[in-house]
């Protein structure tokens, strides 16, 4: 009887020991885009940004992504996002990554959380990590490769108010596809 009950409460004593970890998702996010010099150096004249720990990834001709982030004003949180993508084209595999938005001003940001706000397939993102194909471009095209997390593709700059960075965690996916992504807001 010890047994089945050591069994059955141990899974959960261990996520619970653990639930710490979790908590601190968005931290580590922020600090490992603190720490790259591209994204870094948005932290010091944003009005705000949305950060996701994770946005998964995946196709085979027809591709979609989803993850849950905050959004953060003058760097106190005030609220929930979330980001869907839908791509169609030459695609195959599956990835992960981090990403974030930095908005320049208020209006960036009231744009974005205005209801649901969506990338158009000619934004731009800035992809910061060594991969043969580390881009998580709403456009689907671009490929790159740098030479580690404190090192950028390209130079980041902020687009009608708003610049993106992604850092990728894993996996492998080739594509060549027209996408656009998609954020929806909740207020705290």
């Amino acid at each position: 009887m010890l047994k089945r009950l050591v069994s059955t409460f141990a899974p959960l004593l261990f996520a619970i020991s653990f639930a710490p970890a979790w908590a601190d998702e968005y931290s580590d996010t922020v600090s490992i885009f603190k720490s790259a010099v591209e994204s870094g150096n948005f932290f010091k004249t944003a009005y705000g940004y949305a950060v996701f720990p994770t946005v998964g990834k995946g196709g085979v001709v027809v591709g979609g992504a989803y993850g849950e982030g905050r959004v953060y004003e003058k760097g106190k949180l005030i609220g929930d996002t979330s980001v869907t993508q839908l791509s169609l084209g030459v695609q195959v595999g599956g990835q992960a990554y981090s990403e974030i938005v930095f908005f320049e001003d208020q209006r960036a940001l009231k744009e974005f959380i205005s209801g649901n706000f969506e990338f158009g397939a000619d934004a731009s993102v800035v992809a910061i990590t060594a991969a043969a194909n580390a881009s998580a471009s709403t456009a689907g095209t671009s490929a790159g490769a740098s030479g580690g997390k404190k090192d950028a593709t390209t130079v980041g700059k902020y687009v009608k108010g708003m610049a993106t960075f992604t850092v990728a965690k894993g996996g492998l996916m080739y594509e060549t596809a027209v996408a656009g992504q998609k954020f929806s807001y909740k207020a705290h």
